[in-house]
């Protein structure tokens, strides 16, 4: 059984381990992959660091597109993450596996990749400038880098409304229950221009960014509020039941039941609010 919190919410807190839920994030994480690997111009024979690998969305979604002489080096801070790519890899040789933080990529020598990847990485990481620095030592000349982020201070300055329910009359137990989750720290400390600063900072050259922001945007109903309530934003952050059962009394608990459950059986629209930023970048040849 798997320990770290890492392992926890990839494997069954991001979607309470419901397969459902599980089905219905799988286009997105697909487009997420696409959009990082179709920056990355991957070329055959390439060796490719994906660095936060967690299941092994990029690294094993790359080994088609790099042929039989390509190489996809998986890292991840998670033993357990690793083992789970391990696993899915099977025997295939063109596969490798190090245990490395993005700030600190001990084990990966210098200038020994072709492509490195990263996909909601960042977010986690406090010494951000450090990472985009061992991204630079680790890469090649004429090497790129490849990234997708989240960009959560988005949120933070537009007020998000949780499950995006908009006005209702139980906006005092959801502002609770937010409370309950973290409001500060690496996850919220940069924004897109801070991606572009760092990159030129550490000696990219061609640095492209495409940033995508929504604001209350219509988006699909709730369809299952139990099992919304057993998912997790991000691995640091309790689960909406854990936070709900921790800032709520259990009669505020059954009025918020009784309200979502009603948004459910009115297959009520919520709103999305969400900014997003791919980079792409290479060093100089």
């Amino acid at each position: 059984m798997t320990t770290d919190k890492w392992a926890r919410w990839l494997l069954t807190r991001r979607d309470g381990d419901n397969a459902e839920l599980r089905e219905r994030h799988a286009p997105g994480l697909a487009a997420f992959r696409d959009g990082v690997l179709d920056r990355a111009d991957l070329r055959p024979g390439d060796v490719l660091l994906d660095v936060g690998t967690g299941t092994g969305l990029i690294g094993l979604g790359a080994l088609s597109r790099l042929g039989p002489l390509g190489r996809v080096i998986f890292s991840d801070v998670s033993a357990d993450l690793l083992d789970v790519c391990r696993r899915a890899a099977g025997d295939d040789d063109r596969c490798s596996f190090v245990r490395a933080a993005a700030d600190d990529l001990a084990g990966i020598p210098d200038a020994s990749v072709d492509v490195l990847t990263t996909r909601s990485v960042l977010i986690y990481v406090s010494r951000k400038d450090a990472a985009f620095a061992e991204f630079r030592r680790v890469l090649r000349p004429g090497g790129r880098l490849s990234l997708f982020e989240p960009i959560n201070r988005f949120l933070v300055e537009h007020g998000s409304d949780m499950f995006g329910v908009g006005d209702n009359p139980v906006a005092d137990l959801l502002a609770k229950v937010r409370a309950e989750f973290p409001a500060e720290g690496p996850m919220i400390d940069f924004d897109e221009r801070d991606l572009l600063r760092w990159a030129v900072d550490a000696g990219f050259e061609a640095v492209e960014l495409d940033y995508r922001a929504q604001l209350n945007v219509p988006a699909e109903p709730i369809t299952d509020w139990a099992a919304l309530k057993n998912t997790a934003p991000n691995p640091l952050a309790p689960t909406y039941a854990e936070a709900i059962a921790a800032a709520l009394t259990e009669p505020e608990q059954r009025q918020l039941a009784e309200y979502m459950d009603a948004l459910v059986a009115a297959a009520t629209p919520t709103r999305r609010t969400m900014a997003t930023a791919y980079l792409r970048a290479e060093l100089p040849g």
